[in-house]
C-alpha cells in the first residue's frame, strides 16, 4: 500500500514535468514560426540594385504588348509585375524628383534645373552618408559629370541628381561607363536611357530592345548574384490615370509574381532605400510603405 502511494506521488511531478516540457516545446515552436514569418516578410539585402526609368507610356501600352517581348516574356514572366503602379504628376521632371527624393522640390515643368541648387535629402545623399556607393548611368551624356541641359538625345530633365548640391556631379557617368563586371556596380544605381531609347521619342519596341541589349546580361546575372533590376516609367501617356509599368527582377524576386497593391514613386523610393539598408528616408518616402508582396 505504501509502495503504491509512493508510485502515485512520483507520477504526479513527472506528469507535470512532461506538461511543462510540452508547453515549452510549443512556445519554442510558436516563437520559431513567428520569427520565420517575420524573416519571410522582410525585404532582402541585395548587393546591387539597378533602377532604369523609361518614359511616357501607360501600363496597357507595354504590359501584354507584343511590341515588348523582353519586358513581358523575361522580366514579367521571370520577375514581379506591379499591376497598380502609378506616376504622381505630369510632366516628366517632377516625377523624376519624386522618385529620387520623395518630393518634386518645387519642380512643376521640364525646365533645366540650376546645378546644385537644391540641398534636400535624396537617395544618393542618403547612400553616401551611410558609407554606401551610388552612381547614375546616363545615355548620351556628353561626358562624366557634364552639367549641360541638353545634347542630342540627352536631356537633363530626366536626371534629377544634377539638381542637388549633396550629390557629387562626378557620380553621373555616361552609359558607356556601365561596367561589364557587374561586381563593380555601386550599391544602388539609376540608368537613364536617352530620349529615343526610353520610348519618349521612339517606339515601345525600340525601348524594349534597348533594355534587352543593354541590361539583359545584368538581369540574368542578378538572378544568381544577390542583385535586383527594377524597371519603371516616369508617367503614362496622360490617357490612363497615370498607371505605369513597374517590374522587379532578380534573385530574391518571386518569378511570375504580381502585386495589385496601389503603389507610386514614393513606394519605389522607400523600397530601394530599404533594400539598400538605409535608415533614412527622403521626403514622402518616410511615410510610404515598402513593396512587400513580391519577394521569395
Amino acid at each position: 500500500m505504501t509502495a503504491v502511494k509512493a508510485s502515485k506521488r512520483t507520477r504526479r511531478p513527472l506528469t507535470a514535468l512532461a506538461g511543462a516540457v510540452a508547453l515549452t516545446a510549443t512556445s519554442i515552436g510558436v516563437w520559431a514560426a513567428t520569427t520565420s514569418a517575420a524573416q519571410a516578410a522582410a525585404l532582402p539585402a541585395p548587393d546591387h540594385v539597378v533602377v532604369v526609368v523609361m518614359e511616357n507610356h501607360a501600363y496597357s501600352q507595354v504590359i501584354g504588348s507584343s511590341s515588348a517581348p523582353y519586358i513581358n516574356n523575361t522580366l514579367k514572366a521571370g520577375g514581379a509585375n506591379l499591376t497598380q503602379s502609378y506616376g504622381l504628376t505630369h510632366p516628366s521632371e517632377p516625377n523624376y524628383y519624386m522618385l529620387f527624393s520623395g518630393s518634386n522640390q518645387g519642380r512643376t515643368d521640364d525646365s533645366c534645373v540650376g546645378v546644385g541648387s537644391i540641398s534636400a535629402p535624396n537617395l544618393a545623399s542618403e547612400l553616401i552618408a551611410a558609407g554606401e556607393t551610388w552612381k547614375s548611368y546616363n545615355e548620351s551624356l556628353p561626358s562624366q559629370g557634364s552639367t549641360t541641359c541638353s545634347s542630342g538625345n540627352y536631356a537633363q530633365k530626366h536626371n534629377p541628381w544634377f539638381g542637388f548640391s549633396n550629390v557629387p556631379t562626378n557620380t553621373a557617368m555616361t552609359f558607356a561607363q556601365f561596367p561589364t563586371d557587374y561586381t563593380t556596380l555601386p550599391k544602388v544605381s539609376f540608368v537613364t536611357p536617352n530620349l529615343c531609347s526610353d520610348m519618349h521619342d521612339c517606339s515601345v519596341s525600340t525601348g524594349d530592345t534597348w533594355i534587352k541589349n543593354n541590361l539583359g546580361a545584368y538581369a540574368t546575372w542578378a538572378q544568381t548574384h544577390n542583385s535586383i533590376l527594377a524597371v519603371t516609367f516616369d508617367e503614362d501617356n496622360k490617357l490612363s490615370g497615370n498607371r505605369i509599368p513597374t517590374l522587379f527582377y532578380g534573385q530574391h524576386v518571386a518569378p511570375g509574381s504580381s502585386d495589385s497593391t496601389t503603389y507610386n514613386h514614393y513606394n519605389v523610393l522607400r523600397t530601394v532605400e530599404d533594400l539598400a539598408g538605409l535608415s533614412a528616408h527622403a521626403g514622402n518616402a518616410a511615410s510610404a510603405s515598402d513593396i512587400t508582396g513580391i519577394w521569395n
